[in-house]
């Protein structure tokens, strides 16, 4: 059983949402488990792009491979 107080948390943004209770919302709204942690995952990405700092990163070049003779 969700209780109110879980849910208002849940909303609030104040706790994740885990394969376990993704399995209960799934069950208490009629959705699917990978719905819930789909949002996760987007709402986790989107803090992550507002918070990580990628200035300092590399881009990584791959081997042309039309370059390399037989």
């Amino acid at each position: 059983m969700l209780h109110v107080k879980l849910c208002q948390l849940l909303f609030n943004s104040r706790v994740g949402i885990s394969s376990e209770m993704a399995l209960k919302l799934a069950k208490a709204f009629n959705t699917t488990a990978e719905s819930w942690l789909n949002l996760q995952q987007h709402y986790n990405l989107w803090q992550s792009q507002k918070e990580v700092d990628l200035s300092d990163v590399k881009i990584f070049s791959w081997p042309n491979h039309s370059d390399h003779k037989r």
